[in-house]
């Protein structure tokens, strides 16, 4: 699941002038703070494991909480699921163990009413990708409702910028409105619940972590290094996430600004699934173009556009590593069968193809790109 954006201020700047306009603005959760490091977010800070490398590995507590939320108000009825299954079941049977009832609770069904009315609301969960922390988030939240979504009331051009960006997922008052109850709502989980789940599994999942990150930067990043700098995400960022399933969240602001959030495993063993989650949102990168130029205006209104490119992302993540790193496919193929529910048969390749089904123009197309990528451009 991918975004991409042309410009975005440096985050350094955006942290202060939020502050200057606000007076200060809120406080509580943390990770992070404004834009992402030229043109973006400063990548020297994070919650976990990362170096000064390209694609370095790291979590983020504000991504996890933001995400956190949705998957706790949102249906996901999507054949990749955003988020893991059984993902809100769990939470809720941990919060009724620990008799803790949060805003998000009692604001559930608001929440959930706005999002039927809009449900262009779901692509907020980009949103946390542009800051660095929670508070610097609910400071750009919180000008946006104050100036009504006027960036000329912003008070620099900085501030002003942050404003447009977030007016594109909030265009209206309503969804201005929604966003502020959604702060405050998640805030509340973060000091009753979410904080102390989170800290738990960081520690306990420390060594997921850690090998996620070694076989990453010493095996599967260099098999991809052609492929990244030949689709200008030459260096970025890997975010693991408890939320999540095989569905990532991508948001690219240049060649060397992407972020890429992807499941964080429950185990060691299971360290290559965050690999497999990797694959797919970068091959995704080229899958767009290829339905583009073989749907008619037609299909994409209809939204059939749409469905390829979800299945063709799935497919391009399998043909990317069938080039690059052959090992990694029947595991990749398991991995989407089994978060899409789907029978795995004798052949997990062979019934990838069937549960993700393309027209043959696209799956050539997408194929001869991925080709042409790794042979240089």
């Amino acid at each position: 699941m991918r975004f991409s954006i042309g410009r975005i201020a440096s985050c350094a700047v955006i942290a202060v002038s939020l502050a200057c306009a606000t007076g200060g603005g809120p406080t509580g959760g943390g990770g992070r703070a404004g834009g992402r490091p030229g043109p973006g977010r400063n990548r020297n800070r994070s919650d976990s494991v990362s170096s000064r490398v390209a694609w370095p590995v790291r979590t983020q507590f504000h991504v996890d909480l933001w995400l956190h939320g949705f998957a706790m108000i949102q249906d996901d009825t999507t054949t990749v699921p955003f988020f893991r299954r059984g993902y809100k079941a769990e939470m809720n049977a941990l919060k009724r163990r620990a008799n803790v009832t949060t805003l998000l609770d009692t604001n559930l069904q608001k929440l959930r009413a706005r999002i039927a009315v809009n449900p262009q609301l779901v692509n907020a969960q980009f949103v946390p990708l542009y800051f660095n922390n929670f508070d610097e988030l609910a400071q750009a939240a919180d000008l946006l409702y104050r100036t009504d979504g006027n960036p000329q009331a912003a008070g620099s051009q900085q501030a002003a910028e942050t404003m447009q960006i977030l007016s594109g997922y909030f265009p209206s008052q309503l969804d201005r409105d929604w966003l502020r109850l959604f702060v405050q709502s998640i805030r509340d989980e973060d000091a009753r619940f979410y904080r102390n789940y989170w800290n738990e599994q960081e520690g306990e999942r420390a060594d997921v972590i850690t090998s996620v990150n070694n076989i990453w930067q010493n095996t599967y990043r260099p098999r991809l290094q052609t492929f990244l700098n030949n689709t200008s995400q030459r260096s970025g960022e890997v975010i693991l996430s408890l939320p999540l399933d095989g569905e990532g969240r991508t948001l690219s602001t240049g060649k060397n600004e992407n972020s890429t959030v992807v499941a964080l495993p429950a185990r060691t063993t299971d360290a290559v699934e965050a690999i497999y989650v990797i694959a797919h949102e970068l091959a995704g990168n080229i899958v767009g173009t290829a339905v583009k130029d073989n749907v008619t205006p037609t299909e994409q209104r209809m939204g059939v556009a749409d469905r390829y490119i979800a299945a063709g992302s799935v497919r391009a993540g399998a043909m990317l590593l069938q080039k690059v790193s052959p090992d990694l496919v029947d595991g990749y193929a398991r991995y989407y069968l089994n978060s899409a529910n789907k029978s795995i048969g004798t052949n997990a390749t062979a019934s990838l193809a069937l549960a993700f089904p393309l027209p043959d123009a696209i799956r050539d197309a997408i194929s001869r790109q991925i080709g042409v990528v790794l042979g240089g451009i």
